[in-house]
C-alpha cells in the first residue's frame, strides 16, 4: 500500500521521526525506509542500536502509538494515491486480473488512508495484524494466495521496500520493485527494479 499504491511513505517517515525524537532518538529517514513494514518490538532495539539508549517492547509500542497519532493529526489529509495507480488497477481488473493488496499497516490505519475508489478493485486485503508474521516473512503474501486461491507461478508482486522483497521471495513469488522511497541499490533482491509507475505499465502491459 505505502510506497506503491499511495504516495504516503514521506508522511509516515516524519512521523516516526517525530515519535523517536521526542523519546530521544535521532533516526535518518533512509533507515526507517530501508526497514519500512519491518519495525517490530523484537527488531526496533537492532535497527536503532547506534543510538546510546535502547527501545525494549514496552517503548516501542508508546512510541509506535504516538506515531500513529503524529500521523493521523498532520499528515493523514494529504495522502494521496499515485496518479497512476488507478488506471493501473482498472486495466489489470478489465484484463481479468485478481487483485490483493498486502499491507503491513494495521486495518485501522487502512480504513482511514485507503480510497474507497482504490480498494474497490481489491478482491482481497491482507493487514499486518491478520498475520502472526508481517514482512519480511512470507505470511502475508501466502494469505494472499490462499484467499485468491492461486498459486506463486500465476503471480506478480510490486513492491517497494526490502522488507517487501524478501516476503515475496519467501513466498517463491515474481517480485517487480519500484524506487519510489529507495534507490536500485536498496532494491538489488527483486526480480525488476522499475524507477516510475509510467515503467510499471509498460511492464505489465507492454
Amino acid at each position: 500500500m505505502d510506497g506503491v499504491i499511495l504516495d504516503s511513505m514521506p508522511y509516515h517517515v516524519r512521523a516516526w521521526q517525530k515519535a523517536l525524537s521526542e523519546q530521544g532518538f535521532s533516526v535518518s529517514a533512509e533507515l526507517l525506509y530501508l526497514h519500512e513494514g519491518a519495525i517490530e518490538p523484537d527488531t526496533a532495539a537492532a535497527i536503532f542500536q547506534d543510538n546510546e539508549r535502547s527501545i525494549d517492547a514496552h517503548m516501542f509500542h508508546e512510541i509506535l502509538e504516538r506515531q500513529m497519532e503524529i500521523f493521523a493529526a498532520h499528515y493523514q489529509p494529504m495522502i494521496k494515491p499515485f496518479p497512476e495507480v488507478t488506471q493501473i488497477l482498472k486495466r489489470l481488473c478489465d484484463a481479468g486480473c485478481q487483485l490483493a493488496l498486502v499491507t503491513s499497516s494495521h486495518v485501522e490505519i487502512l480504513k482511514k488512508v485507503l480510497p474507497p475508489e482504490i480498494k474497490c478493485y481489491m478482491d482481497h486485503i491482507v493487514t499486518g495484524d491478520q498475520v502472526n508474521r508481517r514482512k519480511p516473512f512470507p505470511d502475508p503474501f501466502l494469505a494472499a494466495l490462499s484467499a485468491l486461491g492461486q498459486g506463486p507461478e500465476a503471480c506478480l508482486v510490486v513492491e517497494n521496500a526490502p522488507a517487501g522483497i524478501m516476503a515475496a521471495k519467501a513466498a517463491a513469488l515474481h517480485c517487480v520493485a519500484l524506487t519510489t522511497t529507495l534507490s536500485e541499490e536498496h532494491l538489488s533482491e527483486a526480480d525488476a527494479v522499475l524507477s516510475s509507475h509510467a515503467e510499471l505499465i509498460d511492464y505489465l502491459f507492454g
